[in-house]
């Protein structure tokens, strides 16, 4: 990690590649103060549910990794997993501005996680950024979230969803329902370092039938772990 401690530093764009569920991240604006919101709670190691089934527009979920956190946004539940490490392909998305060096580096250590998310409740109405989640090292110095790298072979090395939608499924508007019961996964990546603490944080807004965010309804809930 760098260290800045005469300003903080904002994290400058190397590259801008969006793309949907890749590292669990969701575009949009900040959205306002959410109606519910819970905590995280431990969980032991296990594999993600087997039985629960998949919407119909969600690639198959993957079940890879030691679990590291699970944490709740209303009655949707993540799993958190850490997968793998490997070497970053290419450079990341952001650079430090005090160095002027990427953040990633090609040939650095990254770590991936897999991200299981199930809807233990009603059926929920999402947008295109379905369930948004972050991962930040509890030392982590920027403002903006952590830098990834964008390789879709490395993602299929590590046997986790680059994406989420499965071919065809995309729709306008963006109405995406997750169903009782219902789990579909997406993998992230970022710079690795041994045992640090990790915290996450999860948001769920609902989507009118226009595919609209319902802001009022939004659902939100943090979790932490330790990157092994």
């Amino acid at each position: 990690m760098f260290n800045i401690r005469t300003r903080r530093a904002t994290v400058a764009l190397v590259a801008s590649f969006a793309l949907l569920g890749l590292a669990a991240c969701g575009g949009g604006s900040e959205e306002p103060t959410p109606q519910k919101t819970s905590s995280s709670e431990p969980a032991p190691t296990e594999p993600a549910a087997a039985s629960a089934s998949q919407p119909s527009w969600a690639k198959p979920a993957t079940e890879v990794g030691d679990k590291i956190s699970t944490f709740k946004a209303g009655d949707i539940t993540v799993d958190a997993y850490q997968v793998g490490i490997t070497k970053a392909t290419k450079s990341g998305q952001f650079v430090d501005p005090e160095t002027n060096k990427p953040i990633i580096a090609e040939g650095d250590d990254i770590v991936f996680v897999n991200y299981v998310i199930t809807n233990n409740g009603a059926p929920i109405d999402l947008g295109f950024s379905l369930v948004n989640i972050t991962a930040r090292y509890a030392d982590w110095k920027f403002m903006q979230g952590m830098d990834s790298v964008v390789d879709r072979a490395l993602f299929e090395e590590q046997k986790v969803n680059s994406d989420v939608l499965a071919p065809g499924a995309f729709k306008d508007p963006g109405v995406y329902t997750l169903g009782k019961g219902e789990t579909y996964s997406v993998g992230a990546n970022f710079r690795y370092q041994k045992n640090s603490p990790l915290n996450f944080a999860v948001t769920a807004t609902p989507v009118d039938a226009k595919g609209d965010l319902l802001h009022d309804k939004r659902l939100e809930g943090k979790g932490a772990g330790t990157i092994k």
